[in-house]
């Protein structure tokens, strides 16, 4: 049987997106595909590449033959019996969250304890407990894997944002939100950080990795801007230029974490090497205060990450807007 014509291909794949009960943005991150490639090979301006159909059948639970309009796929299955429903189901094995993001996570991990550079994918292969022949079948090569794995950091980062700021009451707690998450307290925020040091040196020598991270690093820099013009707006924040003002801030973190990350987790500041999670959290809360905070010097916030009395990093503090 011949390959069926890109339209009949993308038809099945909207029809297993359908399926899935996801938007579309939502099934790009679960394939870990760039959103808008998936929209243009839905759109017939750009052919899916097999290993994304690959990606595709293993989301969705389908035979990749099915999706190909041919007799035989990489990975051939047999139908399960049937649902009622069009597609071509077969057996679930994959992991959960399915085998592409199983994939992308452990990469993701090794990046951040071996560096970016250190990682094979014979590696990759043994954390997932699969073969390095399944590894390309979801990602034929090493670049594209990598690829993969650091926009669904990305992704996954700007996520954690937007769910963090969701429910904030103005923009001087939105600010304090996004600062708490880009102080590395946890285990998976260390790890997130040491994969953007890695990236920035990526981005140094512009590599097509290192053009992505700084895409969007530059998007990182608008988010706060954004939020600090609202503030003027709402008048929680002196009248700054929100450009200037956003890459001063990220600056600051950005220098802070390298601190943090200098040392092991929970020594900061010890015997002078490197600084503390609550030190960082502390300065850059203190800097949105002060230079920041309509009417300005007001008290520091405390950094306040995690501690055996349990207290909340992301418990309100009091700002100069509120008054007495």
């Amino acid at each position: 049987m011949q390959q069926q014509s890109g339209t009949e291909v993308a038809a099945r794949v909207r029809q297993v997106i359908g399926e899935v009960g996801c938007s579309q943005r939502e099934f790009a991150r679960r394939i870990v595909m760039d959103p808008s490639k998936l929209s243009r090979s839905l759109g017939g301006s750009r052919r899916f590449t097999v290993a994304e159909l690959a990606r595709i059948a293993d989301a969705g639970n389908v035979d990749a033959g099915w999706l190909l309009g041919t007799a035989t796929a990489a990975e051939p299955t047999a139908p399960a019996p049937s649902t009622g429903s069009t597609t071509a189901r077969r057996p679930a094995v994959a992991p959960e969250g399915g085998r592409p993001l199983q994939i992308v996570r452990e990469t993701v991990r090794l990046i951040a304890e071996h560096g970016f550079h250190a990682v094979r994918v014979a590696d990759i292969a043994a954390a997932c407990d699969t073969s390095t022949a399944a590894i390309h079948y979801h990602f034929p090569g090493r670049a594209e894997l990598l690829e993969a794995a650091v926009r669904w950091c990305m992704d996954e980062d700007t996520a954690r944002r937007a769910a963090r700021i969701a429910d904030a009451d103005d923009a001087y707690e939105e600010l304090r939100q996004l600062i708490a998450l880009q102080v590395p307290y946890t285990v998976q925020q260390r790890r997130q950080w040491l994969v953007w040091m890695d990236l920035w040196a990526e981005a140094a020598r512009s590599t097509a990795i290192g053009r992505l991270h700084a895409d969007f690093y530059r998007q990182w820099r608008q988010t706060v801007a954004e939020v600090i013009r609202r503030g003027i707006a709402q008048g929680v924040f002196r009248g700054v230029d929100p450009e200037t003002t956003a890459v001063r801030l990220t600056a600051l973190m950005d220098g802070l974490a390298a601190q943090v990350l200098a040392a092991a987790p929970g020594e900061g500041g010890a015997a002078g090497v490197g600084m503390s999670a609550e030190a960082m959290h502390t300065a850059c809360a203190a800097y949105v205060d002060t230079e920041l905070a309509a009417g300005g010097g007001a008290t520091p916030v405390t950094g306040t990450g995690p501690s055996p009395a349990g207290t909340d990093p992301s418990a309100p503090h009091h700002h100069a807007a509120d008054g007495p």
